[in-house]
């Protein structure tokens, strides 16, 4: 007889198959066991539109369905949508229990689903597998707790904390499987973010690149995101490419109007959000590196209100850090390669730290992988601290405005692999 974790480890890989592509909507995997142990049914959720995870396993099963136990990574949806609602399909195909891993936040569902298979005499069981599943689904569940995407901090640094040699070259510090797996990153991120410092140093194209996907699923490139309150950056180069992927220019109300209009006519969509609390009066030089900066809370709550469920920033090490000391980093995901910089390279984070070590962030290492000759590590907060959770943190959380500033300032190359 198969075990309902074993059961549920085998739905949480089936919906980690549509963790690129289904996207704005979380990534569920149903598996469906009759009651000699036998599985009959395995369905994952593949694009916005197309049927759920249950009903992929509905059809797979048939027949056997009825009597069966399905096993669910997130509760059955309770609502009409582009496609039909789960749970009573689960209903009239006569499933005689349902396990659900972890109940699904988004305000037409909260407890729904569940209601409605208990109404009908199903037996239902949920956090079963609850820690696997939430982690896979991480993006969607913040997403909907917050409205904002799960902000994922990537960079590449050499052993001693640096992004680039003094004279700013950083191609390459790690190896081909390292930029490779970053660009994996990339592709299941709904958006890519950088500073304007960033972009005017690289040129960067912000697309994933040479890479294969199983089950002939290829998502769509992400929306590149720039942040730039003051139009430094031109309308150039491959991110204004429109080709290439959507560009969506996130600047203040302070910005120079040409510069909208430049952003406009090469095909971008701009929106502008408050200055960040604090930023310097404008000077009406929106070329000057001192000029006014967005609040990154309400660029963050623009992307939510986008559907994007999942941010990756590469920006440099200005931006890196006001996203850390506004609290606002849920994800830090660091590639080490075994290169020495010294005390001239440029640093991970720039910006003010903390005064002593018990004012410091602390962080928890969820991951380690070997990529090749490098490391990738994965972290997430553990505290707050000043690099990472200031005081305005909680606040930020919370949905308030954190006293942030966008990399405007320039700051170090992002050391971004690929580009």
């Amino acid at each position: 007889m198969r075990g309902d974790e074993a059961a549920m480890a085998e739905a949480v890989a089936q919906g980690e198959r549509g963790r690129f592509t289904a996207a704005p909507n979380p990534w569920v995997g149903c598996v469906i066991v009759a009651s000699d142990g036998e599985v009959v049914g395995r369905g994952f959720h593949q694009r916005a539109g197309e049927p759920h995870a249950e009903v992929h396993a509905l059809r797979e099963a048939g027949e056997r369905a009825r009597g069966a136990t399905a096993y669910v990574t997130l509760e059955p949806c309770a609502h009409q949508g582009r496609t039909p609602p789960c749970a009573p399909a689960l209903v009239d195909a006569g499933v005689g229990r349902v396990v659900v891993a972890v109940l699904d936040p988004d305000d037409r569902v909260a407890g729904r689903g569940v209601d409605i298979l208990r109404a009908a005499g199903i037996a239902v069981d949920v956090g079963v597998g609850a820690g696997a599943a939430a982690r896979s689904l991480a993006p969607y569940l913040h997403h909907r707790r917050t409205g904002r995407p799960l902000c994922l901090l990537k960079t590449a640094a050499s052993l001693d904390g640096r992004t680039a040699a003094a004279d700013g070259t950083s191609q390459w510090i790690t190896g081909p499987d390292a930029r490779a797996d970053a660009h994996r990153l990339r592709a299941e991120s709904g958006a890519v973010v950088v500073g304007a410092g960033t972009a005017l140093a690289d040129h960067p194209s912000l697309t994933f690149r040479n890479l294969a996907f199983e089950d002939g699923l290829t998502p769509a490139q992400p929306l590149r995101v720039l942040l730039d309150a003051s139009g430094r950056v031109p309308a150039s180069g491959p991110l204004f490419d429109p080709t290439l992927a959507p560009t969506l220019v996130i600047t203040s109300p302070r910005v120079a109007p040409g510069a909208v209009a430049a952003w406009k006519a090469a095909g971008a969509e701009v929106e502008d959000v408050a200055a960040a609390p604090g930023a310097p009066p404008f000077t009406g030089a929106p070329a000057s590196p001192s000029g006014p900066a967005v609040d990154l809370a309400c660029a963050l709550e623009v992307l939510g209100r986008r559907g994007i469920l999942q941010a990756m920033v590469e920006g440099g090490a200005t931006l890196h850090g006001a996203l850390l000391r506004a609290g606002l980093v849920d994800r830090l995901v660091v590639y080490t390669g075994g290169v020495v910089l010294g005390a001239e390279g440029r640093p991970l984070f720039a910006g003010p730290g903390p005064g002593t070590l018990d004012g410091a962030s602390r962080w928890r290492l969820t991951a380690v992988r070997e990529l090749g000759p490098d490391a990738r590590l994965d972290w997430e907060p553990l505290e707050p601290g000043d690099l990472g959770g200031s005081p305005a943190s909680s606040e930020a959380r919370s949905g308030g405005s954190p006293a942030s500033r966008e990399g405007d300032s320039g700051g170090s190359p992002a050391s971004r692999e690929g580009d």
